[in-house]
């Protein structure tokens, strides 16, 4: 069954989309292929994006800030819009996730929006996995997303 293509987006990526692809890449794989961007790219990823993520077990040390252009746009499925900029993109379905901009921020903040994030892109990959097991005419999980959530939220804390 063929992935979705993912492209998570926000402002510097050095932030939120990095985070969103860190996660989306640890826990999804196995339905989506994640990418990030931002509309106007920060020259690193802030170290407290950094920190943050591997409190997590998430290693984003080695990911490098993108524009738009800097990644393979062919094929998406999806655009999650994290700027909080209205984008006039029409041709890919998009989705937008309001996330306030931890950057400049202590690390209480950063935890609060990786946490926001974490659990978004959990509740995408639920979502993608059930569409493509309809799409596969297999029946639904039991429980709806929701619970699903929940029950991985307790093994992960």
């Amino acid at each position: 069954m063929a992935k979705y293509k993912v492209l998570f987006l926000c402002i510097g990526n050095s932030c939120r989309s990095q985070m969103a692809e860190g996660f989306a890449r640890t826990y999804g794989t196995d339905v989506m292929e994640a990418q990030s961007a931002g509309l106007g790219p920060a020259i690193a990823v802030s170290p407290q994006t950094i920190d943050t993520m591997k409190e997590k077990d998430i290693d984003v040390s080695e990911a490098i800030p993108k524009g738009i252009d800097g990644v393979d746009r062919s094929g998406l499925s999806l655009i999650v819009n994290i700027s909080g900029q209205k984008l006039p993109i029409r041709a890919v379905p998009m989705e937008d996730w309001d996330v306030r901009d931890p950057i400049g921020r202590d690390e209480t903040v950063f935890r609060a929006v990786r946490d926001d994030i974490e659990r978004r892109v959990m509740e995408l990959i639920l979502r993608l996995r059930a569409e493509q097991r309809e799409e596969q005419g297999l029946p639904p999980q039991r429980g709806n997303a929701r619970q699903r959530v929940d029950t991985w939220r307790g093994r992960f804390r």
